[in-house]
């Protein structure tokens, strides 16, 4: 699979020389959504790999650990400096991360590279309301509970009469604060509520055209050492044709804008069956009064092109001052 760059995995087949993998050790946040996250790693891995073992390395990142501002502590890569750190030391083989919490608008650090792209899942919002209400059921003055700048600035422009309250944490927490009464709802991914067997308290799964995806929305990526070409070859296999492709334009977009963790963008690309490729994105500011919109078709464009020219698109409409002018 190729990495996110669009060259080769990460230097080559698996030498000849080299003795196979026996076990591989996997690095992780510790929380339930990312554990549960590992675990589909695991057991795609033992239908592909049957004679490799795995382990795993939980971390607790400082993103776990802060309910403040992410902004306080570096944007996006608070939930995966540990967890990278564990891989370049040789503690870890492998890291999983969900695309969306890793930062685009920097490279990958120094020394790593994404093997493989799983699957898509679900890249939809879901709203959870103990009453089983929908979103345009919800009364004024209903107590969203999310830290979302990317949500708050849309519910903004679509449900004005609803109040954002700040709300960080894992997935099982953040339930846990609404059954607390710290919120009357919560938006939550569709995908994670899935993945930590908590689906059962979905009221209604959101349109893409009501609530913008993140960027990375519903992607596990496999994250190695380049120099690990035994281990990149073990897991390469795992990885999907059509996430790569999608990744690949989104997280271009998100280098070429150069987002940072306050600036709301939401966009997606999807793979058609018949080979075309498509990317839409939006940016915008925080009260949403202002919304920056783009669509285009890949044709002949490579995806990393695609996002190139979807952000480009962007930045013509003033992408650059609105990102700019967002404190971060």
């Amino acid at each position: 699979m190729p990495s996110a760059s669009g060259g080769s995995a990460a230097g080559g087949a698996l030498g000849e020389a080299e003795a196979p993998v026996a076990t591989i050790r996997i690095v992780t946040r510790s929380s339930p959504m990312a554990l549960a996250q590992v675990e589909r790693v695991r057991a795609e891995l033992a239908v592909l790999r049957p004679e490799i073992r795995t382990e795993v390395v939980p971390v607790t990142t400082s993103g776990d650990r802060w309910m403040g501002d992410l902004a306080a502590l570096g944007g996006k890569g608070a939930f995966t400096k540990e967890v990278d750190a564990a891989l370049l030391a040789g503690e870890a083989d492998l890291a999983v991360h969900c695309v969306k919490d890793v930062p685009a608008d920097r490279p990958l650090p120094a020394g790593t590279v994404f093997a493989a792209y799983l699957r898509r899942d679900d890249i939809r919002d879901a709203l959870v309301h103990p009453g089983g209400l929908t979103l345009d059921e919800l009364p004024a003055g209903t107590r969203i509970g999310t830290s979302s700048v990317r949500r708050a600035a849309q519910l903004a422009i679509s449900h004005p009469h609803l109040e954002c309250v700040p709300m960080r944490g894992n997935a099982n927490r953040r339930l846990e604060k609404l059954d607390a009464g710290e919120a009357d709802a919560l938006l939550l991914a569709a995908s994670g509520l899935e993945r930590i067997g908590r689906a059962d308290r979905i009221s209604e799964v959101l349109s893409v055209e009501t609530m913008c995806p993140p960027i990375g929305a519903g992607v596990l990526a496999l994250q190695c050492r380049e120099d690990d070409t035994a281990t990149i070859e073990a897991v390469s296999g795992l990885g999907d044709a059509d996430a790569w492709r999608e990744m690949t334009a989104e997280r271009m977009l998100l280098h070429v804008l150069q987002g940072h963790c306050n600036a709301p963008i939401a966009g997606y690309a999807r793979a058609e069956r018949d080979g075309r490729l498509s990317l839409r994105a939006r940016v915008f500011t925080p009260d949403g009064k202002t919304v920056l919109d783009a669509h285009e078709w890949a044709g002949p464009l490579d995806p990393a092109t695609l996002g190139t020219s979807v952000a480009v698109a962007l930045l013509r409409q003033g992408a650059r001052e609105l990102i700019d002018g967002i404190p971060h």
